[in-house]
């Protein structure tokens, strides 16, 4: 009995213990589960303005920062790199990469092809692998150039558009700059000449003059008809005339172009055609015709 009454007051004095902790346990718990739920949205919505380089990256700059490179090719390749997309210091890893792959193609060569067949010394063995240390070295220079090929084009073939939304917006009321950030969130956000004027637009939040922000666009593009823009806009600023006339005949004249440009296109492809007809196609129509005529008068020879 005795034990039974001890019992029931442990009972008793523990129930009420949790019935006068519950409400702040509970708030604890609660708060925690809701930091638990916040903590990865915050890690995932963290900025990342420039991309921790990976181990590879390091080893090929490191590699390509010891080369002996003159100034002049350097600064072509930086500026074919900035072209690109890349940043500047990119070019050591293009520098690394290159005499990466000079080394690389030709010691597959040997190993997976060469060793096995024990022919490593023969005379085509030494051809193919001096073939592939040229081709290993060519061949970030050629990807390279066509990148920056192709997004120049990308470039000048969206600048009419671009320049006539940021027309829109100057003749609306609002500043160059404001007319750039409205224009950068109403286009296509693929487009690497957006990419470039958000990067311009953060420059002069970061308390960069628009001039050299501008100049730091032409320089990265490196597009002809960006820098003649770029001119006419500090110009423009600086003698006060109207921006928005300027943009409107600027753009016209740079659709005029692009016009012309595919006009040229056109033209030179019945000159390109004249090969593949002359080596392809006529060669098969003269089997087709002759041939059949040929058999005939065989036969008539025969008989």
């Amino acid at each position: 009995m005795l034990t039974l009454i001890t019992a029931s007051i442990f009972a008793s004095v523990t129930a009420l213990i949790g019935v006068l902790l519950y409400p702040l346990l509970s708030r604890q718990e609660s708060v925690r589960q809701r930091l638990v739920k916040l903590a990865p949205l915050q890690e995932k919505e963290a900025p990342s303005l420039v991309p921790a380089p990976t181990r590879l990256q390091k080893l090929l700059a490191e590699v390509g920062n010891k080369l002996q490179t003159k100034p002049a090719d350097l600064r072509i390749y930086r500026e074919t790199v900035t072209a690109a997309g890349f940043k500047k210091e990119a070019v050591y890893i293009f520098l690394g990469a290159k005499l990466f792959l000079a080394l690389a193609l030709p010691a597959g060569y040997l190993v997976f092809f060469a060793l096995p067949r024990g022919t490593m010394a023969s005379s085509l063995s030494f051809l193919i692998t001096a073939i592939c240390a040229i081709g290993g070295y060519l061949l970030p220079t050629i990807w390279l150039d066509h990148r920056a090929k192709v997004r120049k084009t990308a470039i000048f073939h969206a600048l009419p558009d671009v320049l006539d939304l940021l027309t829109v917006c100057v003749e609306a009321g609002l500043s160059l700059d404001a007319a750039m950030i409205k224009t950068t969130e109403n286009f296509q956000q693929k487009c690497p000449l957006i990419t470039e004027l958000n990067m311009a637009i953060l420059e002069i939040r970061a308390g960069r003059p628009r001039s050299e922000a501008l100049k730091g666009l032409a320089e990265r593009t490196t597009v002809d008809d960006i820098k003649a823009l770029v001119s006419m806009l500090i110009q423009t600023e600086k003698l006060g005339s109207s921006l928005g006339k300027t943009l409107r005949i600027y753009s016209d004249s740079l659709r005029i172009k692009r016009r012309q440009l595919a006009e040229e296109r056109a033209a030179k492809t019945a000159v390109k055609m004249l090969f593949p007809l002359t080596f392809c196609v006529f060669p098969a129509f003269m089997v087709v015709l002759l041939v059949p005529a040929f058999f005939k008068i065989l036969k008539m020879f025969k008989h």
